[in-house]
C-alpha cells in the first residue's frame, strides 16, 4: 500500500480531489446567476475621493488600481463571509448594519426646509434660541469670614465711599474680576453663580447697590449697562434652527420607520423572560428608581 501511494498518478489524483473540494467549498455560495462584482466610474470616483481625504492629494493611476483591487478583495471576502453565515450572531456587524439602515432612512427623510418651516420652528421653540441679557458691571468683594460682625457696617461705609469715589477699593482681595464688560447672563452665572446673576438683573442702573450674595461671599455691585433678553430674528440663528429642524425631522422619520417595521415582524418574548422583565420593572417603580 505504501508503494502504491507513492505512485505519481495517484498523488496527482489525490491533489486534484483536494483542489476540487476546496473549490466547491469556496464557491458554494455562488452560481452562474450570482451578481457580478462591478466597479463603475462612480465607484472609482468614490475610492479616489477617499484616497484624497486621507493623503491630501489625488491618487496616481497605479494607486487607484491598488484601491480598486483592495475593494474587490474586500467585496469577495464579504460575500463569502455572508454566504458562510459569518455575519450571524456578531454584535458588531449587527449594530453596524442597523446604524447604516438608520443613516439611510435619515438621508431619505432629510430635506432643505423653507423659510416658513424654519420660522414656524423658531416660533414654537422660543426658549431654545432666546438671547440672554448682557451686563456691564463693577463689583467689590467682601469676605464674610474676614469681616465677621463688622460686615454690615463695612458695607454701608464702603457704599458711601464708592458713591463719592467710584475708583475706590474698599473691599477685600480676590481673584474675581472687578469689572465685566458686556457679558452674557450665563457667563456671569458661570463666574459668580446663579444667585448673583439673578440679582444683577434687578439692581438699579448707574449706582452702587447691595449687598449681593454669591457663592464666594457678598458684593457691592454697580450695573452700568444692561441689555434685556430678547428673541432673535431668524437670520441671527438660522444655522442652529435649521440644524435642530433637520434633527427633529430625522428623529420622527426613524420613529415612523421603526413603527412600520414592527408591523412587518412578530416580536415573541418567552413567557418567563417577559414576566421577569415586567416584575423587575414594577419593583424598580416601587423603589422609586428611575
Amino acid at each position: 500500500m505504501h508503494r502504491v501511494m507513492r505512485e505519481p498518478l495517484l498523488q496527482f489524483l489525490a491533489i486534484g480531489a483536494m483542489l476540487f473540494a476546496l473549490d466547491a467549498w469556496v464557491g458554494r455560495g455562488t452560481s452562474p446567476e450570482s451578481p457580478a462584482i462591478v466597479v463603475d466610474q462612480a465607484h472609482a470616483n468614490a475610492l479616489a475621493a477617499q484616497f484624497q481625504r486621507t493623503w491630501q492629494r489625488p491618487p496616481t493611476p497605479s494607486e487607484l488600481r491598488e484601491a480598486v483591487d483592495a475593494w474587490v478583495d474586500d467585496e469577495l471576502l464579504y460575500r463569502e463571509g455572508v454566504s458562510a453565515g459569518l455575519d450571524r450572531d456578531d454584535e458588531v456587524v449587527r449594530r453596524r448594519v442597523a446604524q447604516r439602515l438608520v443613516l439611510f432612512n435619515e438621508g431619505m427623510a432629510a430635506s432643505v426646509p423653507d423659510e416658513a418651516e424654519l420660522q414656524a420652528w423658531l416660533r414654537t421653540h422660543p426658549t431654545a434660541y432666546r438671547i440672554a441679557p448682557r451686563y456691564t458691571l463693577r463689583q467689590v468683594y467682601f469676605d464674610p469670614a474676614r469681616r465677621g460682625a463688622r460686615l454690615n457696617d463695612d458695607l454701608v461705609a464702603a457704599r458711601t465711599q464708592l458713591a463719592r469715589d467710584g475708583d475706590a477699593s474698599p473691599g477685600d482681595a480676590t481673584l474675581l474680576p472687578a469689572h465685566l464688560d458686556d457679558m452674557a447672563a450665563d457667563d456671569v452665572a458661570g463666574v459668580f453663580g446663579g444667585a448673583f446673576a439673578n440679582a444683577v438683573d434687578r439692581v438699579p442702573l448707574g449706582r452702587w447697590s447691595g449687598p449681593v450674595t454669591s457663592g464666594f461671599g457678598v458684593h457691592l455691585v454697580r450695573v452700568d449697562a444692561r441689555t434685556p433678553a430678547r428673541m432673535p430674528a431668524l437670520a441671527e440663528v438660522r444655522d442652529a434652527v435649521e440644524r435642530d429642524w433637520l434633527h427633529d425631522r430625522m428623529q420622527r422619520a426613524n420613529r415612523a420607520f421603526l413603527a412600520m417595521l414592527r408591523k412587518r415582524y412578530t416580536v415573541d418574548i418567552e413567557a418567563d423572560l417577559a414576566r421577569a422583565i415586567r416584575d423587575d420593572g414594577r419593583r424598580l417603580a416601587s423603589d422609586g428608581a428611575p
